[in-house]
């Protein structure tokens, strides 16, 4: 039985990724651990910090070691860390004469941390393709849909007319720019850590800097400025992306759960799932899937605050929290993004339903625009005042908004105004087209 619910056997397709699982299990880790060492040996050889040969011999050595994560697992309840384990079972594949130079003047932080680093790399390219697929979506619906009116909705009430297009352009745009803050987020966060005891690289003496920049060139990595030990903000950063990520996509989980209630039917998605006793039920799965996962990312990310707290040199305390956040939110990030794109490709508008929407309540959905076309013959509070009482003549005796409105008129002498044919997608257009052009990098 698993208690995650990314790895769980029923609901791990719900709320897990595999493809992301396996850059985040423990065989991985083990990997990419590994891929320090053998980095850092041979780098360490060519500067002579160890014996040329020592390098050498341990990079070609550990470039065909692999580690059985359940040999390591009593090590780690020991230590707290898996490092120390892995490094004896290290040095004894190695043997004499070599073996003793594995590890040479690093610590495990400097081990786990450019592991997790190499790891993040892998997820994030998945995630940014995903992402880009998604864009690419939503950017077609949006520009298919531009000119179908449907009825705005604000508080939860029907408000005025708007476009489904400028909706969908209004999911896609902060997803855009959350492309564009991952973008920049990349050069604070893939960076090599190579520290020693307490971050002073005293061991490699004044070649610390020289062999620091030598292993971040080797791992395809970035360099900082110094060790990044207790530095734990951008991979706070990186959690509040996840986070944020997956909110927005919840909200067109929300968004397509309205919709497609029952007793609204303008917009459908997705194949529906079935009930286990009412036959005619098409329950919005994936898109329940999403708010559910946005809840959980947000939570998370609020945890993933506290590894901030890293105090003096080294804290496990914040630090094994960051274990314990960061695959979660990267599964939650994954599957979402797997269940939004095939939302956005099955999105299916019922511009019948949309109609009788704008039509319902005798066409006041159409009250902003006639008071503002009577605000030219007398002043604006006024015009509101009689379109708002005309709604309510409306909502109690049945009839049409520009009907009521039309016998205010003729008592005072003003021409009725009549609503606006086809003024929101007139409107939207520009907008949308705005949107499109700025998420793709554009001129607009």
């Amino acid at each position: 039985m698993s208690t995650a619910v990314a790895d769980h056997a029923l609901l791990g397709e719900l709320f897990g990724d595999a493809a992301l699982a396996r850059h985040l299990d423990a065989a991985a880790e083990i990997a990419a651990m590994i891929r320090f060492e053998a980095a850092l040996a041979e780098m360490q050889g060519r500067l002579g910090i160890v014996p040329e040969a020592a390098g050498r011999s341990i990079a070609a050595t550990l470039a065909e070691t692999t580690v059985a994560p359940e040999t390591l697992a009593p090590g780690t309840r020991a230590a707290g860390v898996p490092v120390p384990a892995l490094v004896a079972h290290l040095r004894a594949a190695i043997g004499p004469p070599h073996g003793g130079y594995v590890h040479w003047g690093a610590t495990s932080q400097d081990v786990m941390d450019t592991g997790l680093v190499l790891r993040l790399r892998d997820c994030l390219d998945l995630l940014e393709e995903r992402l880009e697929v998604l864009l690419d979506r939503l950017s077609a619906a949006a520009e298919a849909h531009a000119r179908l009116e449907m009825a705005a909705r604000t508080r939860a009430q029907v408000a005025t007319p708007t476009v489904l297009g400028l909706r969908i352009a209004g999911w896609r745009a902060p997803l855009a720019r959350c492309q564009t803050r991952l973008a920049e987020l990349r050069p604070r966060l893939l960076v090599v850590q190579l520290g020693g005891a307490a971050g002073t690289q005293s061991v490699f003496g004044a070649q610390g800097v020289a062999l620091m920049e030598g292993l971040a060139h080797a791992l395809g990595l970035g360099c900082p400025a110094k060790p990044w030990h207790t530095e734990r903000d951008a991979l706070v950063e990186l959690a509040n992306w996840l986070a944020m990520v997956t909110g927005l996509l919840g909200r067109i989980g929300g968004d397509l759960i309205l919709l497609g209630r029952s007793e609204i039917g303008e917009l459908a998605a997705g194949t529906g799932g079935g009930s286990s006793t009412m036959p005619q039920k098409a329950n919005p799965v994936q898109a329940e899937s999403l708010v559910a996962l946005a809840r959980q990312a947000g939570a998370q990310a609020g945890l993933a605050q506290q590894a901030l707290l890293h105090q003096e040199e080294r804290d496990s305390t914040a630090w094994a929290l960051e274990w314990m956040v960061l695959p979660a939110l990267l599964q939650a990030a994954g599957a979402a993004l797997n269940h939004a794109t095939a939302l956005a490709g099955t999105l299916t508008p019922k511009p019948p339903r949309m109609a009788e929407t704008l039509a319902r309540g005798g066409g006041t959905v159409h009250a902003e625009a006639l008071a503002f076309s009577l605000a030219g013959q007398i002043p604006l509070p006024e015009a509101q005042a009689m379109v708002k009482a005309a709604a309510r003549a409306v909502s109690e005796h049945g009839g049409s908004l520009e009907a009521q409105l039309a016998e205010a008129c003729r008592g005072r002498g003003l021409t009725a105004p009549s609503a606006p044919e086809g003024a929101a997608a007139e409107a939207a257009a520009p907008l949308i087209a705005r949107s499109l052009a700025e998420g793709r990098g554009t001129e607009t």
